[in-house]
């Protein structure tokens, strides 16, 4: 059964969560809009509106379209681009190209979108959308596995996706896409993705560690320490990401990463070649590192956010 219609509180406003269910081409030229908009590539676009509609799995298509709007003033939920807020969108997709369609197990729900405007983030809608998203896969079109991709070095989507929702970091891809640039990527820094896997059935399980033990301990296969460098804001202090020392004995291990790689983006893309290579030695240092890790049997087990001091860490949380 699909899910219905779902109304949140958040930000201070109410936002509708609903599956695009319409057959009509012109409805569908709001969701390119709002993924430009989120992540402000004009040419990393969807397909046409005419495409869009007939790939909706309520038309032709194994697609997913789910869209997020904005109460307006008379408390209507009007579904136009200019109360849209957020989207998600995904397809239908095989796990084994052999055995193909032939098996319901073999099918596999591949989210490729999933966002919400800037001044709405960080208000628990993103964590909301992809719930709904997942109600609408299991229990509308039958699939219990969702997969994706997100940059490993990205604090805020693998909180999201390894320690609230339970997805399995199953696999390292190395510099996936090329020509992608837009706000939360640059053309010089290769843009390498974990392939996540989310279990509907079967969340993977919060680990039992004490990160701060670890951390305490210098249970870290990376690190970091703080420079002062002159940013495109002008001075102030960044995280470098420091070679790392595997720690001998089998306890769980820390990977730490950015925090807010985003704005580390942004802050680094000046002239100067030592501060504009930041971000490219984080995620050089960190690709040897899980790519390691991972062929010696550790995997990903939570993912963490730390106070030291007056400073914010991430974390990965790695066991054997």
């Amino acid at each position: 059964m699909w899910p219905s219609d779902e109304i949140v509180t958040a930000a201070g406003s109410r936002f509708l969560f609903t599956v695009e269910r319409s057959g009509r081409i012109e409805d569908y030229v709001k969701y390119d809009d709002i993924r430009n908009a989120v992540w402000g590539d004009p040419d990393d676009y969807l397909s046409c509106p005419r495409n869009m509609t007939a790939e909706n799995v309520w038309n032709e298509g194994g697609s997913l379209f789910i869209g997020v709007f904005r109460e307006d003033e008379g408390g209507d939920f009007p579904r136009d681009g200019a109360h849209m807020a957020g989207f998600a969108y995904g397809f239908t997709g095989l796990i084994d190209k052999e055995i193909g369609y032939r098996d319901p197990a073999n099918l596999v729900f591949y989210s490729q979108y999933a966002g919400v405007l800037p001044g709405i983030r960080n208000s628990g809608l993103g964590i909301r959308l992809k719930r709904f998203q997942a109600r609408a896969v299991r229990d509308g079109l039958g699939i219990s596995v969702i997969s994706c991709t997100y940059d490993p070095l990205v604090g805020v989507n693998a909180r999201r996706n390894i320690h609230h929702l339970g997805m399995e970091a199953a696999a390292y891809k190395t510099a996936c896409y090329t020509g992608y640039s837009g706000h939360f990527n640059r053309l010089d820094i290769p843009t390498d993705r974990f392939k996540a896997v989310w279990d509907l059935d079967h969340p993977r399980p919060t680990a039992d560690v004490d990160a701060a033990d670890l951390l305490e301990r210098g249970r870290l296969a990376v690190s970091s320490v703080l420079a002062e460098v002159e940013g495109l804001s002008g001075r102030r202090s960044l995280p470098l990401a420091t070679e790392p020392i595997r720690p001998e004995g089998q306890d769980p291990l820390l990977v730490e990463i950015p925090f807010d790689f985003y704005a580390m983006l942004k802050e680094t893309a000046v002239d100067d070649p030592e501060v504009r290579r930041i971000p490219l030695d984080w995620r050089l240092i960190t690709r040897r590192v899980f790519l390691s890790l991972f062929e010696s049997g550790w995997r990903v087990v939570d993912f963490c956010l730390l106070p030291d001091g007056d400073r914010k860490r991430d974390f990965y949380v790695l066991s054997r």
